[in-house]
């Protein structure tokens, strides 16, 4: 949908408990907004449903014409205590009328709040925490301080980075070195020869899921151990929703212990509740020796965090390793109001719980059309629907983006199709949505293939 006609289509009219739709799609009087940003912003800002925001509430979204959807994309995993949650609004509304909306790395108190509380949080021995803004920066972050780990204990040679095909770890240059999506990085022209990427064990592309597969694959790269300062993957694969299995993960961490090799869990998207578990490695039985978090930790401002050991992050002398907008206190307000209401509504525990039915109900989508839907992954509130044409596994991006576009005229909003191909429907409601949403929403997808594939 990057070039989208914008031609208003007439859809039926929907209006249910949790959905209401009574215009055509994209809404006509929306169409000069849409037209304004088309102009005035770059190409690539485009991708998504024509769908503009006016309010968003809950696991609902609202757009000024009195149309509602049920959000499957908690804001690209954002929203994780749901839209626009009142509690955070007024602890942002309270710190903006203090007056302290910037402070650098000057001390503030709100900061050494917000840092301890995230430092309790963390396992054990992960005690320490560098707030930023995006998760970009987070895994730049990771590279530099892994790699100057390397060096110490290694060497100069002790520098190479081992990440995974099809990971995504944000849109700096070092991140999307590390990222496994060639065409993201081709613009880079001299990629780093110590990067290197190695198959995800999904189970679906990726069918030999063993360690020994990803030591075979190094060796065959040139990556011995004493040439890795670091290991990074996303805790699940924001593509796919596809995890590490249990026995990789704890053989990977007794693999980095053994060579003085830096585990480092990218939960950008996996922390605070959204698989089902307040960190997403936490279904692993293994901690990494570095995080790097964003995204649901304030559920709607920008505001990331490192949380790692104080080995580690004690690497750097002062000044040498900060951020202009560290901390910033309006964000850190909202993060310090989003974890109270994951930890006293136990949001993690709701998102297990409505994840079964999530992840149930797709299965059996699957099932009734298993030629087209190869692999259905995730866990807790996130899930990837693997598109494919028909009796393989290649990927179908017309089809998916086709079941994307009929499920938002239904009133179901989520992101244009993701992950391998463009091909992979990506789930991720609020944390807050009720199981009775989920069951409607799914029920608006097997809607959606049905007519997709007539």
């Amino acid at each position: 949908m990057s070039d989208v006609a914008l031609a208003p289509r007439q859809v039926p009219p929907v209006e249910t408990e949790f959905r209401k739709i009574q215009t055509p799609i994209p809404v006509p009087e929306s169409i000069p907004i849409l037209e304004g940003l088309y102009r005035d912003e770059p190409r690539s800002m485009r991708g998504q449903g024509v769908v503009v925001w006016d309010r968003a509430e809950g696991f609902q979204v609202h757009d000024r014409w009195g149309n509602t959807w049920i959000d499957w994309s908690s804001g690209v995993l954002v929203a994780n205590a749901g839209h626009g949650r009142p509690e955070i609004a007024k602890a942002i509304c309270e710190q903006a009328n203090k007056t302290l909306l910037h402070n650098y790395c000057f001390p503030s108190e709100i900061r050494a709040e917000l840092v301890e509380r995230l430092a309790k949080l963390a396992p054990d021995p992960l005690d320490k925490v560098f707030l930023l803004t995006t998760g970009a920066e987070t895994t730049e972050a990771a590279i530099k301080l892994a790699r100057t780990h390397g060096r110490a204990v290694g060497g100069d040679r002790k520098i190479g980075i081992v990440s995974y095909e099809g990971a995504f770890h944000g849109r700096t240059m070092g991140a999307q070195m590390i990222g496994g999506i060639p065409a993201l990085k081709e613009w880079i022209v001299n990629l780093d020869p110590d990067m290197a990427q190695v198959p995800f064990p999904d189970g679906f592309r990726c069918t030999d899921t063993s360690f020994d597969f990803f030591l075979k694959t190094l060796e065959e790269k040139g990556f011995g151990p004493d040439r890795i300062a670091g290991v990074i993957s996303e805790t699940y694969q924001g593509g796919s929703a596809a995890f590490w299995p249990t026995e990789y993960a704890q053989k990977m961490r007794a693999w980095c212990d053994e060579h003085d090799i830096v585990l480092i869990f990218d939960e950008v998207q996996a922390a605070f509740g959204r698989t089902g578990t307040m960190w997403g490695f936490e279904h692993y039985g293994v901690v990494p020796d570095l995080m790097c978090c964003g995204k649901g930790i304030t559920s709607g401002l920008p505001l990331s965090a490192v949380i790692s050991t104080a080995d580690l992050m004690d690497q750097y002398p002062p000044g040498s390793m900060t951020s202009t907008h560290t901390g910033n206190p309006v964000c850190v307000a909202a993060a310090l109001a989003n974890l109270d209401i994951l930890t006293k509504e136990n949001l993690p525990q709701r998102a297990a719980a409505a994840g079964e039915v999530l992840h149930a109900g797709l299965r059996e989508i699957r099932s009734e059309h298993a030629d087209v839907c190869g692999a259905s992954m995730g866990k807790g509130m996130v899930a990837g629907l693997h598109i494919v044409k028909a009796g393989g596994i290649e990927p179908d991006a017309e089809l998916a983006s086709s079941i994307v576009d009929r499920s938002i005229e239904k009133g179901l909003l989520m992101f244009h199709p993701v992950g391998f191909g463009g091909a992979t429907v990506k789930i991720a409601p609020p944390l807050v949505t009720p199981e009775e949403a989920v069951v409607e929403g799914l029920a608006v997808l097997r809607e959606a293939i049905e007519e997709a594939r007539s």
